[in-house]
This record gives C-alpha cells, structure tokens and sequence, in this order.
C-alpha cells in the first residue's frame, strides 16, 4: 500500500495498527495478531525516516516516554539522563538501535522484550522501595548504541519516613535541651554548696582568730588541749566572748 502520494505518516500508522490487530481499518483481514508493528509496516511503501517516526510513536503509544538519543553508559552520563526524568515510564533508545528495531521485526522483538522487562518488574520494585520507607521518583531502561540495556532507579524517603524521621529528631534535640538543662541545675547546686561550705569555713576560722586574739589579750584560755576542743567549747557556751574581753 503507498501512502507516500499523500505523505501520510499518520495514514501508514494507523494502517500498520489495524493490521497488527489483524484488520485493516476497512475490515479486512490482512495479518495474524502474532505479527509484530514492524511486520505490518513492511507492507506500507514509505521512506526510512517515516518509518521510524511510524514507529517510535507505536513506542511511545505502547510505553510511554520514549526518547530517542544516546546515553553513555559510564556512570556520569546515567547520572545526568536518570536525573531529568521523572515517572517510571522512561525509555530512551538509542538512534542506530531505533532504526535496527523499525526496519527489522526480529530486532523489534528482542529490543522490545528488553524494554517490557522494565515494566513487567515495576510492581516488584515498588514493592520494595515501600518496604524500605521509600518512593520511587524516576526509573526505566536505557538501549545503548552497542545494544546493551541499563535499567535505572532513583528515589527517595517517603513522606511517612521523613516525618518520623523528624520526629525522631525533634525528640533528640528535646532530649538533650533536658539533659542541659538538669546538668546546668546540679552544677548550680554543686556551686551553692561548695559556696556555703566555704563560707562557713570563712566563718570558722575568723572566729578562731577571733578566739585567739581575745585569749591573748585576756591572759586566760578555754579549757581545751586542740583548737577543735575549743571551738566546741566556745560552741557549747562553756566559754563566751565576755571572758576573753577581761582585761
């Protein structure tokens, strides 16, 4: 069938769809459903580069965005394709593999089969990024110049797992202001403490020099071989401050 009086690349697509079902869009029956896309175009007369326009729109049709470029397959340069896209429905092709796949049925099939890999493991794969508190943000499947596949994934913690995660921290962080908090209070009272008892050894000994002084001046003595004696004496009142003022 020529469609290139009308230069229709749609007419040849919608032509090729129908036949791979099986019917024209008239009815007749021209092909086996088992028929691939590329086999249906094989009987329309167009040019190359229509042909592979016909077919990567059955691409993207069949799976979603498909673009068509190469893609290094060293790390950086995946980096960089995985990092602008988004979704899970991402294919890119390169240009020589795309025109593999448009002019030859058996290369369709065999790029194809790689491609639907991707989606057939998708339920799988979101399944455990779930499992392990996370989403997927973008995936999919890179067809290399050399015909290799790359399958690629990026994600991220879900919602869920951040905000426990922030929770998680809030309490932590409360945790800690507490910590401070009762560490700053036993440090006052380990001041306070050592303050009082410094000043009451201040007190203590000015009145033992006091004591003394007034025991010398007065000629006499408490009753007392130690200092400590007679501090306890004074303290009893066995001897006051009166005594020592005699002259």
């Amino acid at each position: 069938m020529d469609f290139s009086s009308a230069g229709s690349i749609i007419g040849a697509y919608q032509y090729a769809m129908y036949a791979e079902k099986g019917r024209t869009k008239e009815g007749m029956i021209q092909k086996t459903n088992s028929d691939s896309f590329t086999d249906c175009l094989a009987d329309v007369k167009m040019s190359g580069e229509e042909k592979i326009e016909a077919y990567t729109e059955h691409l993207r049709l069949k799976y979603g965005n498909v673009m068509v470029l190469n893609v290094g397959k060293d790390q950086k340069s995946m980096d960089h394709f995985a990092a602008g896209t988004m979704g899970t429905a991402n294919v890119a092709i390169a240009p020589n593999i795309l025109e593999q796949m448009a002019n030859d049925p058996e290369k369709a099939k065999y790029y194809e089969k790689k491609i639907q890999e991707h989606f057939d493991s998708l339920p799988a794969t979101m399944a455990f990024m779930s499992a392990i508190g996370h989403r997927i943000t973008a995936c999919g499947v890179v067809i290399h110049e050399d015909g290799t596949a790359t399958y690629y994934l990026s994600g991220e913690e879900s919602p869920e797992k951040k905000a426990k995660f922030e929770e998680e921290q809030k309490a932590k962080q409360e945790k800690k202001a507490k910590q401070r908090k009762e560490n700053l209070e036993y440090g006052r009272k380990v001041y306070e403490e050592r303050r009082r008892i410094e000043e009451e050894s201040y007190q203590k000994m000015n009145m033992e020099t006091f004591l003394y002084s007034q025991m010398l001046h007065s000629g006499r003595f408490a009753f007392a071989d130690m200092p400590e004696k007679m501090m306890t004496a004074y303290e009893s009142g066995f001897i006051s401050t009166s005594i020592f003022n005699l002259r």
